[in-house]
């Protein structure tokens, strides 16, 4: 009986580890190729707004970071730098600046999601029509399907 116990005991813990590490690993292989370094310099140089994603917000940890330039034009968010790996990765602009999923979630519903981010070593995201860059100050990356604060920057 002993045995048995600890064999479920083990077999299961290898297959959590084995799920949790899918989760983890999936959108690194399967991520498409960052946009060209110049591009994204390219399109840097024409910001109306330029900050910076820092690893040290409180909502940010080992799993949930990024780093780097975020810069914006009135039709594009671009950012030089990197960010953790992780599924289902949003952009939204914010009105007030946040650093944690709570300061961020009575806030989501009016904050425009802007686009999705399926790369890790930079990002380029056309803000949709409609969407005024001026009406708000805070860029964020935000993990969509485990409700995780990555990272924001304040541009104005």
């Amino acid at each position: 009986m002993r045995r048995l116990i600890f064999l479920l005991f083990s077999h299961g813990a290898a297959l959590a580890v084995g799920f949790a590490l899918g989760i983890y690993f999936l959108p690194i292989l399967t991520a498409p190729p960052a946009p060209d370094a110049a591009v994204l310099e390219e399109t840097a140089r024409s910001a109306q707004y330029s900050a910076e994603f820092s690893r040290d917000l409180r909502g940010s940890d080992f799993l949930h970071w990024g780093e780097g330039t975020v810069s914006l034009t009135p039709d594009r968010i671009v950012h030089e730098g990197r960010l953790a790996p992780g599924p289902d990765y949003k952009v939204y602009l914010v009105s007030q600046f946040v650093e944690h999923e709570d300061d961020f979630l009575p806030l989501k519903d009016a904050s425009p999601r802007i686009g999705d981010v399926k790369t890790f070593e930079g990002f380029l995201v056309d803000v949709p029509d409609g969407i005024d860059i001026n009406q708000y100050n805070t860029v964020l990356v935000w993990c969509e399907t485990f409700g995780e604060f990555i990272t924001a920057a304040k541009y104005r």
